[in-house]
Parts: C-alpha cells; sequence; structure tokens
C-alpha cells in the first residue's frame, strides 16, 4: 500500500495540523518555523543521480557541476550509461561518482512503476544500485515521490533538530530517531519538514549559519 501521496502545500498544512495536535512540541515549534515548503521535485533518473552528484560536496559544486552535466547533454540514463571516464571527468565528477552515475544508468530501474511501489520496497529497490545509500533512497521517496510517511533518520540535521526540540541529551542514533519518529506516523514526512525547519532556526540564533 502507497498511501498519502504529498502534491500541494495544503497536504503539508494538513500534516502540520495534525502533528501540533498529537505532539505539543511540534506545536510550540511551528510558529518559529514559518510556512513549510513543499519541497517536490519530479521524479527519475535525473533525480537520483542529482543526489549522487551531490554527496560530499558543497551545494555551489554540486550545482556547477550539474551544470555542466547538462551542457554535455549527461543528464539521461541512455547519455550517461555510455559517457566515457573522459566525459565525465570534464564534467567534474569523481572516478567514483562516475562509477555510480553509470550503474545507476545501467540498473534499469523502472521509475514509473515506483510511484505505486510500498515505501520500503522503494528504498529496497533503490539501495540496490551502487552509490545510493538509505538516506538518498528515503530522501527520493519523501520529495521526488512525495510520500507522506517516509522518515530519513540518518539525516544528521534531522538528528540535531530532534535533540534540541525535544531537550535530549545527546543526539539521538538513527535507530532511535527511527523509534522515536513511529509516533508521527502518518505524516512523517512533514515532521522531517518541521525539524529541518527548526534546525535551520536554531542555528541561525545561535550564529552558527
Amino acid at each position: 500500500m502507497v498511501g498519502r501521496i504529498i502534491t500541494s502545500l495544503d497536504c503539508v498544512a494538513e500534516g502540520a495540523e495534525w502533528l501540533a495536535c498529537r505532539e505539543p512540541r511540534f506545536a510550540a515549534a511551528l510558529p518559529l518555523v514559518g510556512d513549510l515548503p513543499l519541497r517536490r521535485e519530479a521524479d527519475g533518473f535525473a533525480a537520483l543521480l542529482r543526489a549522487i552528484v551531490g554527496q560530499q560536496v558543497s551545494v555551489a559544486s554540486a550545482r556547477a557541476i550539474w551544470g555542466r552535466l547538462e551542457g554535455l547533454g549527461l543528464t539521461e540514463a541512455a547519455a550517461m550509461a555510455t559517457a566515457t571516464d573522459e566525459d565525465l571527468r570534464a564534467a567534474g565528477l569523481s572516478r567514483q561518482k562516475a562509477r555510480y552515475g553509470r550503474a545507476l544508468a545501467q540498473a534499469g530501474i523502472d521509475f514509473n512503476a515506483l510511484r505505486g511501489v510500498p515505501d520500503a520496497d522503494v528504498v529496497k529497490t533503490l539501495v540496490a544500485v551502487p552509490g545510493i545509500g538509505v538516506w538518498t533512497a528515503e530522501i527520493y521517496a519523501m520529495f521526488a515521490l512525495g510520500r507522506a510517511d517516509v522518515f530519513a533518520p540518518g539525516d544528521l540535521a534531522l538528528q540535531e533538530a530532534a535533540r534540541m526540540l525535544f531537550g535530549l541529551e545527546a543526539r539521538p542514533s538513527d535507530k532511535a530517531l527511527r523509534k522515536m519518529a513511529e509516533d508521527w506516523s502518518p505524516w512523517r514526512s512533514v515532521a522531517a519538514r518541521i525539524l529541518w525547519a527548526y534546525y535551520r532556526v536554531a542555528k541561525e540564533r545561535e550564529g552558527v549559519m
């Protein structure tokens, strides 16, 4: 069963209202963070390739590399599958990321079919591809597929936001945060939006960002 799909800001607002009624800390956070973003993007090969490109580099570097890939016509699966090492180096991809990009292009994922697949099966399908971990797969499910009840507990910003908002002594582990998030079902993706927004606001107050 796929469950609820987030398609609009009204969906996000509905989820935020539900979470605020269930958890007082979310109710307290919402006035601080303002309107939550929709954060939807087109699904498919390019969304996952962009995630691979962005791994372990700055946002500016990722944008520059993506722009070069677009300029070279290498953001489609067919072109990536046959790209040479020289082509991909020219775009700024490391040898490892070039391998990951080609592996994704050659994986034969039916992206249209993924739209009707349960969340756990989406993650299982994607992590079978080299270079795609659980975090990347969960982020894809949240923002490219719009799944309302997916969370990404391995995200360090979510862990730190949960520590601050819930007054925890230490940053929760991936496993501990996944357990906490069970109480936020069926709107875990909106809970993630609240926590990311809270993290940004809290860090700005501390003068970190």
